[in-house]
């Protein structure tokens, strides 16, 4: 499932939202800042984006 997301623009962007998706057991985790999204196989949407968001990002719908 891909998510876009906004407001993520470096490593440490990146770095955090790999880290908040791995604390809920997300390990396969694919960050893509040039295009905004962030992909990860066998998503539960509301868990993904809650995780995201709480890590101080945006996802669009």
């Amino acid at each position: 499932m891909v998510f876009k997301v906004e407001g993520m623009s470096c490593g440490h962007c990146k770095m955090a939202v790999e880290k908040a998706l791995e604390a809920i057991g997300y390990t396969d985790v694919k960050v893509d800042l040039e295009k905004g999204e962030v992909t990860v196989d066998n998503a539960d949407y509301d868990t993904v984006k809650k995780a995201i968001e709480d890590s101080g990002y945006t996802v669009k719908s």
